[in-house]
């Protein structure tokens, strides 16, 4: 059996898609799928309901490090899936995800990230032609909404910190060899609608991880540098996405400095709009 858990906030837009995905080629008894509906004030913990054979716990405060701890406690099986609500994960794709951490000396697993753009305005757009490009991610467990941990990679830890950056914490915990990047596994991330929900991400992002950077000296340094050096001087035609990027980033890091932000778990609600788009993990 394998667990899966979700954290889940106000979530009733997407979250039936979610567990219908991961659910639609199971075997009786192949998951136990734990929802944690935290602070909600819509209809989440009865969508999830609605879905047999899941498990659904409801905290009354909102917070995503409390709910995968809920959820953590209340999961029996390894391995052990963690899930964003809005990110669909196959049944094909779980199982690729656990077999990947049968391998010898793998703790970790992750699929590889689809960025939809569609529709989006053009700096939102030139953000990600950098941004997908980004060496940062080859072979890390953030930035997909699904990492996979065998029983003795959770075991690394003990329970998840109250920082806002929970999958660079459990990057941190792993080495290189530790992790894997499984490619013929993709989850679709709905990029922002606009440019300011962008920028909003941003802020709360390179918050939390530098919230994160200072409490942790095991979780990797960031490199400023790197859009430029490793994906824009050896594709000159990205330089004017490159400027948009660095921009954008600018902006985001002044957002970052400010107290309130510094604290916040928000997420862009522009991309969970049922409208969005399919986010759907497929094998290939």
């Amino acid at each position: 059996m394998t667990s899966v858990v979700i954290a889940a906030h106000n979530e009733a837009a997407v979250l039936g898609r979610t567990l219908r995905t991961l659910l639609a080629g199971a075997a009786p008894g192949e998951f136990e799928v734990v929802v944690v509906a935290n602070g909600c004030t819509d209809g989440t913990a009865d969508v999830a309901r609605g879905v047999p054979g899941v498990t659904v716990l409801e905290l009354p405060a909102a917070g995503k490090p409390g709910a995968l701890n809920a959820g953590d406690a209340a999961a029996t099986a390894f391995p052990r899936i963690y899930l964003d609500a809005d990110i669909g994960l196959a049944t094909a794709g779980v199982r690729a995800l656990v077999a990947a951490l049968d391998e010898p000396g793998v703790l970790a697993a992750a699929p590889g990230r689809r960025l939809d753009t569609t529709g989006r305005p053009l700096l939102v757009r030139a953000y990600y032609a950098i941004n997908g490009r980004h060496p940062a991610y080859r072979n890390a467990l953030f930035g997909r909404g699904a990492i996979a941990l065998s029983a003795a990679g959770r075991a690394r830890f003990d329970r998840f910190p109250d920082v806002i950056a929970d999958d660079l914490f459990l990057d941190a915990q792993f080495t290189e060899a530790e992790k894997r990047e499984v490619t013929s596994v993709a989850t679709v991330v709905a990029t922002p609608r606009r440019t300011a929900d962008l920028l909003r991400r941003l802020g709360r992002v390179r918050a939390g991880n530098a919230t994160l950077r200072a409490a942790d000296d095991q979780v990797r340094p960031a490199r400023r540098t790197s859009w430029l050096v490793d994906v824009v001087l050896p594709r000159p035609w990205l330089l004017p996405a490159g400027v948009c990027y660095a921009g954008l980033t600018l902006l985001a890091a002044a957002s970052a400095r400010r107290p309130g932000t510094r604290r916040q778990w928000g997420r862009d609600e522009s991309s969970r709009r049922p409208d969005a788009g399919p986010e759907t993990g497929a094998t290939s």
